[in-house]
Parts: structure tokens; sequence; C-alpha cells
């Protein structure tokens, strides 16, 4: 019997790769589920094997309770404190009090139970070790071969017994996969729990195309050039952004390669998506420009506080610059985080000289001036009364028809009417009742309808829109009760529903 255990722990640990203590301990577990298998009662059993010679010993044992633990349930398997002290001086609660027992011999009695207990500790082991060699790739480029399909499910077969998913929305449209066939993709997860493949892998992510130009341009894994982003619309068409590191390097040439070698492999990977390689540039407006192309842009306005862009264009340029169903405008705007506003240069037009047209009449009101030095304050390029109130007396004294005094007033008044503003907000915020809908509000008083009118939330509607932690923040109370008056303001979408 010896003999024949640590046979068997050899032969598996070299045919799977399983460390040897996994073994045993899947024997040991196999060896106490025939030993219980002897009693008609359930009884715990303990086995140990020595990791030297294969001697086993068996022990049936008693988990110490506390004389007064309800959870004291089987005589068969418990025992408490005050019986165990007797037995053992030194036991404490949860430990156990053992019994040496008989073993069973390993051979025909044990051999079934220890087949599948090895078995299932070896597949563990197995996934363990496949979850722990890939949870520091997340974020990295995989390669497989196709095992299956399910459903346009892709199973991939990684190699080392590491199997990978890729579920039907994330492999790239139209995309024809068999049997066989080597797929690439990025390791997007792990999955620690449960059966199945144990890794998750997407084709569609920004990510993999810019691991794809890391394979093919040797310049990007140097780091002469580097992908600043990327974006996508899978198997259709994307963008790069590349800058270089070494001013020596075009990196747009560089990563298109020598007649277009380069960033044709990366398409054929993607099932001919078409790539537009982009030069990143500091300047966020010049940013936008590269990455519109092909579409040639005509003008471009800045709004930095709103983090948006108008572009203007040719008129017969225009759909061009938005793409089919508006693919070149929305991968650009993902591509440098800016939304973007594409427009023909007579709409433009128009839209500046409406916006210039409010606010010239705002600094009229607010400031008290004339049309004339409103026109300055817009041609200049202020577009708040902030800016007027702040921005240094040396910029607005380049104004040419400025001189100190006309600043200093200008300054004077801009902060005058903000204050105004500011009083006038609050006290708007401050006297606006609440709406007959909040007050008839199931669970709602008077005071607090008030109270919540008093810093906006005037109607049922404006508390439906109120998540629980907003409502806690105006008003002391407990989450529950919070959570009760959003859910009745909300009553009436659930109905219409």
């Amino acid at each position: 019997m010896n003999k024949e255990i640590l046979a068997v722990v050899d032969v598996v640990s070299h045919e799977r790769g399983v460390a040897k203590e996994i073994i045993f301990e899947a024997i040991e577990t196999a060896l106490a589920t025939a030993t219980k298998k002897r009693y008609q009662e359930d009884i715990d059993v303990r086995v140990s094997v020595d990791r030297i010679s294969g001697d086993s010993e068996s022990f049936r044992r008693w988990e110490v309770m506390d004389d007064d633990d309800e959870m004291f349930e089987s005589p068969v398997r418990q025992i408490l404190l005050q019986a165990a002290l007797k037995k053992e001086p030194d036991i404490k609660v949860g430990d156990f009090i053992e019994e040496p027992i008989e073993s069973v011999a390993f051979g025909r009695i044990a051999a079934q139970t220890a087949k599948q207990v090895i078995v299932q500790k070896v597949r563990e082991a197995e996934r363990s070790q496949i979850i722990e060699k890939f949870e520091k790739r997340i974020g990295e480029m995989v390669s497989g071969t196709v095992k299956r399909t399910s459903r346009g499910n892709v199973i991939l077969d990684l190699g080392e017994g590491a199997e990978a998913f890729v579920a039907r929305e994330e492999l790239i449209q139209r995309e024809s996969v068999r049997p066989g066939d080597r797929l690439r993709g990025l390791l997007n997860g792990v999955n620690a729990e449960g059966r199945g493949p144990q890794l998750v892998v997407s084709r569609t992510v920004p990510e993999l195309i810019i691991e794809l130009f890391k394979l093919e341009v040797p310049e990007v894994g140097d780091e002469m050039i580097e992908i600043i982003g990327a974006a996508r619309d899978p198997g259709l068409r994307a963008k790069i952004a590349v800058k270089t590191n070494d001013p020596r390097i075009d990196p747009v040439g560089a990563c298109i390669g020598m007649r277009g070698a380069r960033v044709q492999a990366v398409s054929n990977e993607l099932n001919g998506e078409r790539v537009d390689i982009i030069l990143w540039d500091e300047n966020p407006a010049q940013y936008v420009i590269n990455a519109m192309s092909p579409a040639e842009v005509v003008s471009i306005v800045v709004d930095e506080d709103k983090q948006c862009m108008d572009i203007a264009v040719a008129e017969d340029n225009l759909s061009q610059a938005i793409g089919r169903g508006g693919q070149n405008i929305r991968l650009a705007s993902q591509l440098t985080g800016w939304e973007l506003n594409v427009m023909t240069e007579d709409q433009a037009e128009e839209k500046t000289d409406a916006e210039s047209e409010k606010l010239q009449s705002l600094f009229m009101e607010l400031l008290d001036v004339d049309e004339e030095i409103a026109l300055a304050l817009v041609q200049e390029g202020f577009s708040s009364i902030d800016e007027v109130a702040y921005v240094p007396i040396e910029e607005m004294l380049k104004i040419e028809e400025f001189d100190e005094e006309i600043v200093e007033e200008l300054r004077n008044r801009a902060r005058d009417a903000m204050i105004t503003m500011a009083i006038t907000a609050e006290e708007k915020v401050d006297t606006s009742p609440p709406a007959a809908d909040l007050l008839a509000l199931d669970g709602m008083n008077e005071e607090l309808a008030y109270t919540l009118a008093g810093r906006g939330v005037s109607t049922q509607e404006d508390l439906a829109e109120l998540a629980v932690d907003d409502l806690i923040e105006i008003e002391d109370m407990d989450e529950k009760q919070a959570a009760d008056l959003i859910m009745a303001a909300r009553a009436p979408w659930f109905s219409e529903e």
C-alpha cells in the first residue's frame, strides 16, 4: 500500500504538473471518505499520510464546542468542552479530540473514491495555477487556437491547459471563426470561480490595437514611438494617436511601414479594420484637426470650460468630416477626449455671430456700457463677466480704445454685477415655494417641503431625480426614510410604464 501511494503521487504530479502536496491531500481525503463508509453514523475522519514512507494513520475526531454553544448538534462529530477537558486538560474550544481507528487499504476499497477526489483536486490545482499565472497579465495581449464555438461565443486554447472565453459581443462583427484558427485578443479578466474557461478575452477593446502595433512596430516596443490613445469601431475603422520620443523618427511613417506593410498586418488581424494613424499634438486644437483626418478643417472654436470644440469644414467636405453614421467625428471625439461639433463654414459663421450678439447684449446690460465698448470686449475674446472682473489689468490695457480709467471702471462694474447676480440667485432659491405635488407627497410635511424648495428641490420630479445620499445631505434623516420619499416621488414613472 505504501509503495502504491507514493507511485500514484509521483505519476500524477509528473503528468499533470501539480505539486505532490496537493496529490497527498487528495489521497488523504479519499481514504477518509472510504473509512467513513465503514460506519453507519456520519463521523468525522482525518487521515494522515507520511510524505516519505507512504504510511497512513486514521483518526476519528470530535470538534470541541463551548458548553453553552447553541450550535452543538451532534455528539457523533462534536464534544462539549467540559467532557473534552477530562480527556485532554489543555484542549480549547475549536480544537479537535482525536482517537486512532483502523485504516482502510488504499487498493480496491478506496481506489474509485481516490480517483474522483484526485481528479477534482488536480483540476482545482491546475485552475489555481492558471489563475495565478494570468492574473498578472490582465491588460496584455494573448494568442490562442480556436477550440470550439458555441452560439457565437468562442473558446480559445492558450496552451498548458489554459482556456479563454471570447463572448460573441467581444468578437469583431462579421468575423468568420472556425476551430483551428489562431486568434489574438486582450486579456480582460480572470474568472476565479465557477466552471468553464478561466480567462476572459476581448477583440473589440481599443487597447488591443495598441498591443498589435507594439508587436508590429519595433520602435513602439522600444518606446521610441509612443501610442497616446486609440478609438475603434471594431472591424470597420480605427484611429490611433502617435508621437515620437526621437526627433529623427517619423512616427506616422514608422507605423505605416514600407508600402503599408505594418499597418496592413494590424488591419488583417482585425478582420480588415481600416486604421488612421494620427500625429498627436500638445495643442488640443491641432490634435483635433489631425484627428479629423482625412477631412480638412477650415476653422475651429475651443470652449475649454465645456470641453468641446466647434469645427467648421467646407460644405462639400461635411459628409466626409462626419463619416458614415457619424463614424469619423465619433472616433475623433473618443480619441481626443473632446466633444466635437462639426458644421459648415456658413453655419459656423452664423453661430459665431449669434453668440457674439448675445454676449455683446449681456455686456451692455450688466456693465451698463454702450455698444462700442461691449463690441470691443467681444472682439478681444472676453466671454464672461468673470473675465472682465479678474483678467489682469495689463491685458485689458492692450485694447486700443481702453485706458486705465476705463479698465478700472469696467472691472468694478463687473464685480458689482457678479455680486448682484449671486444675491439674486440666493434669494430666488430661498424664496422659491414648494409645488403642490411635493407638498401632497406621501411622507412629506410642510417644513421639509420648504427646506427642499430652499435647496432647489421644489417639485415631485425634482425629488424623484435625487439619490438617497443627496437627500440626506439636504435634510438629516435615515436612509430608509430618504429612500421611501424618493420612491414615492418616482411612483408616476412606473405607472407611466
